[in-house]
């Protein structure tokens, strides 16, 4: 159906691109998200993505590539967006979180934190990779054919990803930031 529900937008059916934004606005927020660390950014990314898509879909050769064009698409709104405004990061609201029983929510809100202020230092570049890798699952391959870059690129830009959120996060515990090891001792 992907492809001949592409076809029928790339025909002008108005319906056909209702029914393509309902398929794929959740994957194009979670992927805006990931970059942006907003959802009032994300969101208008992702409209923003979609009024692209709606006004280039006449030039995708490939029906098929529907999903990598969008991302690219997205992306370079994102790139934008970025650049237009330094990354923030968003408050936490008490939906987010999931509460269970035995659950820590303080200690659930601390350890976010520091990993959402690790992750914000990132490069746009960075950011991007991480959010298709563990955000979406895409493969390093699917993710260097998104992003016209080559996959030794992806990986490079993993690892330093991984390596700057870990030092991110070792410095705010030389800093005292609580540890999960610490909270429980004392809860």
């Amino acid at each position: 159906m992907g492809e001949t529900l592409v076809r029928r937008v790339q025909d002008g059916d108005r319906e056909a691109f209702e029914t393509l934004i309902v398929e794929h606005h959740r994957r194009l927020f979670v992927l805006a998200h990931g970059i942006l660390r907003d959802p009032h950014a994300a969101e208008d990314a992702t409209q923003q993505a979609f009024i692209d898509i709606w006004r280039k879909i006449g030039s995708l050769r490939q029906p098929a590539a529907f999903e990598p064009w969008s991302y690219k698409l997205l992306v370079r709104v994102c790139y934008r967006e970025a650049k237009r405004q330094r990354a923030t990061t968003h408050a936490l609201q008490p939906h987010d979180l999931d509460v269970a029983s035995g659950f820590d929510p303080i200690g659930a809100i601390v350890d976010r934190d520091r990993l959402e202020r690790a992750f914000v230092r990132l490069s746009v570049d960075q950011r991007t990779v991480v959010a298709m890798r563990y955000l979406l699952d895409m493969t390093p391959e699917h993710i260097a054919d998104t992003l016209d870059i080559s996959r030794p690129t992806v990986y490079s830009r993993l690892r330093r990803s991984l390596t700057a959120m870990r030092a991110a996060l070792e410095a705010d515990e030389r800093e005292g930031a609580p540890t999960l090891d610490e909270r429980e001792a004392t809860g």
